[in-house]
């Protein structure tokens, strides 16, 4: 599959912006740091030549910023999606969360995004630079010489196991499609069911300890589109900013794995965007993985308007017998 470039997005922007059929982008930018890349919103050809940019650390899903876009205006947006952030389309146009009609999506191919954590290791600190030059990223720090780096040893993780380099919608395409993958994404949901329940205990005590609450996972999932959410509750228990308590910590992640079962698309940005490196995904893999083991294979997103096991009745559903809640509860 040919990678897009980024002048490719810029003409196509322009063009779309130019010829009226949008009156706005949603693109990134440049942050803070090389690798920083930011969502950005465009509304002139001039700032779309000078800011826009396309590289290896463009991974944010920018279904859920529709949500809020598409309430705005009368007119169209344009979205840049990849495979995997079409399949969050889908899954919140069957929830009725944004107006179709408001947006001029265009799917662009992804051959998968660099994780910033893995390129820190290979490379040091002090980046200052990267560039991606075929298939190495070339690396300036502020302490050695450069250093390149294949790009396949610092995809990330949900990259490395891409569920699929298909599109699921657009209204143009760039580039050439793909097709969906048969990955080995359910690998560590197998590892971590093969523990006992205390091996299982302490690598998720291990892990939900270094939660700060931040909400960063709440607020980037394309799942969590409540106008207003529990854990901002103030007539709730659970509206905590800061850990109460030991369990604290995992009810917050527990309760959004379970609001979010049977919607969730594996987009991995709850990990993407976790500051403590959190593999938040694994949570929502594991529900992924019962539900096709006892509904049947079911991919939220991948077609707008499918009804999830979860809120589809049929007579064929597994009934609660001993054997099946004894399985769930080995395995949870």
């Amino acid at each position: 599959m040919q990678k897009v470039t980024c002048d490719t997005l810029v003409a196509k922007a322009c063009e779309l912006l130019e010829n009226g059929t949008v009156d706005r982008v949603l693109g990134w930018k440049n942050g803070e740091f090389v690798y920083d890349v930011t969502p950005a919103l465009f509304t002139t050809v001039d700032d779309i030549k000078s800011e826009f940019v396309f590289n290896d650390f463009c991974g944010a899903n920018f279904s859920k910023y529709l949500i809020e876009e598409t309430r705005k205006t009368e007119s169209k947006v344009l979205v840049f999606l990849k495979p995997c952030d079409t399949y969050s389309f889908n899954q919140l146009l069957t929830e009725h969360r944004f107006d179709r009609e408001k947006v001029y999506a265009v799917g662009i191919p992804c051959e998968g995004m660099a994780d910033i954590t893995k390129v820190k290791a290979a490379a040091g600190d002090g980046i200052t630079a990267i560039k991606a030059e075929g298939e190495n990223l070339v690396i300036s720090t502020l302490y050695d010489d450069d250093k390149a780096v294949a790009c396949a040893d610092v995809l990330a993780e949900r990259c490395v196991v891409c569920k699929s380099k298909k599109h699921v919608a657009y209204d143009e395409l760039l580039g050439e499609d793909g097709d969906v993958i048969d990955s080995n994404r359910f690998d560590e949901v197998e590892k971590l069911e093969a523990m006992t329940e205390d091996e299982r205990f302490a690598f998720w005590q291990n892990e939900l300890s270094r939660c700060i609450r931040c909400n960063a996972c709440r607020d980037v999932c394309p799942a969590c589109t409540c106008e207003k959410c529990v854990f901002d509750n103030p007539e709730s228990s659970v509206v905590n900013k800061a850990i109460s308590d030991s369990f604290e910590e995992k009810m917050f992640h527990i309760i959004r794995a379970f609001h979010v079962a049977g919607r969730c698309t594996d987009c991995g940005e709850c990990s993407r965007v976790c500051p403590q490196n959190i593999p938040l995904h694994l949570l929502n893999r594991k529900f992924i993985k019962d539900i096709n083991s006892f509904y049947g294979e079911y991919q939220a997103g991948a077609e707008a308007g499918s009804r999830a096991p979860l809120v589809d009745y049929t007579t064929e559903d597994i009934e609660p017998t001993d054997a099946v809640l004894k399985g769930a509860s080995d395995n949870a």
